[in-house]
């Protein structure tokens, strides 16, 4: 790593999207820190983007990002490590069956929506001291499937991995045009990435029991959609990332072409925002507590 070049931080790294996006912009010239659970899985990401790069220009930093105590660490030591160019917050995925946390929350909001939220709060003055920087904030077109009731942590009637991981991406994306209008004085630039269906290692563990029944008809459809290369589906990441064209952009969701896309923008209504945001408030002071 130089003291040139800028410098990125890319969580769940170590594999599928956010492995590609961080060889990506090793590529581009880029230092990338990768942060993941895995420290085998990290060592062979390093390897990668040092050989996409031609240099040292990856690191890896072991985290598990399903503890919001543990993310709020990790913040902590990178905003301590001083200005940050690119925070891409690619952590996420979708499970066939539930899971909690250690903290007692339900995996697909933990890991999809809240320690993204976590982990860029407490980033915010690194990436506001490198400004024009970005935060860029995987998100999915699982939002078409989403349950959009925000009670409790989760909604009522069966578990669906597809629909919980939808209805915490949508939550999500509620705070990344929350976040996009507070930061725009600060020349902080926040976009979405909807990076389209691929193959990565959470896909291949799908089964038709991730779908909601009314979706289940549609099943090789969606096996056929997810055996995409996934070196085709970081485009939406990367673009969103580094296109200079974008440069003074935010609150803009990036669609797998490369282009805006204003589908899942669609999805978030004013009243559901207002929901949104009491529903993520109460989770977070209950961690807080």
């Amino acid at each position: 790593m130089t003291a040139q070049a800028k410098k990125a931080v890319v969580t769940g790294g170590t594999g599928g999207i956010g492995l590609e996006t961080a060889v990506g912009l090793a590529n581009q010239g880029w230092d990338v820190t990768v942060v993941a659970r895995d420290g085998a899985r990290g060592d062979a990401a390093v390897a990668r983007i040092d050989e996409a790069a031609g240099r040292g220009a990856g690191r890896f930093i072991v985290a598990d990002l399903s503890s919001l105590a543990e993310t709020r660490q990790l913040g902590r030591r990178l905003a301590a490590e001083g200005a940050l160019h690119l925070l891409v917050n690619n952590v996420g995925g979708m499970w066939v069956r539930r899971w909690e946390s250690a903290e007692g929350i339900e995996g697909s909001v933990v890991l999809n929506h809240l320690s993204p939220y976590v982990l860029t709060e407490e980033l915010l003055g690194a990436l506001t001291a490198r400004a024009p920087s970005r935060i860029v904030n995987v998100t999915s077109a699982a939002i078409a499937s989403a349950q959009p009731v925000f009670d409790d942590i989760e909604p009522p009637g069966p578990h669906y991995g597809m629909a919980a991981t939808g209805r915490a991406k949508l939550a999500h994306l509620v705070h990344t045009l929350d976040l996009a209008e507070r930061l725009r004085p600060s020349g902080v630039s926040v976009l979405a990435a909807d990076p389209g269906a691929a193959a990565t290692d959470n896909a291949a563990q799908m089964t038709i029991d991730i779908l909601p029944p009314a979706l289940r008809p549609h099943w090789e459809q969606i096996r056929q959609g997810v055996s995409a290369p996934v070196t085709a589906a970081v485009k939406a990441s990367l673009t969103a990332a580094t296109a200079p064209g974008l440069e003074g952009s935010t609150g803009l969701v990036i669609g797998p072409s490369g282009e805006p896309d204003t589908k899942l923008l669609d999805f978030v209504t004013p009243q559901l925002a207002d929901v949104v945001r009491a529903w993520t408030a109460r989770l977070l002071a209950a961690q807080a507590g």
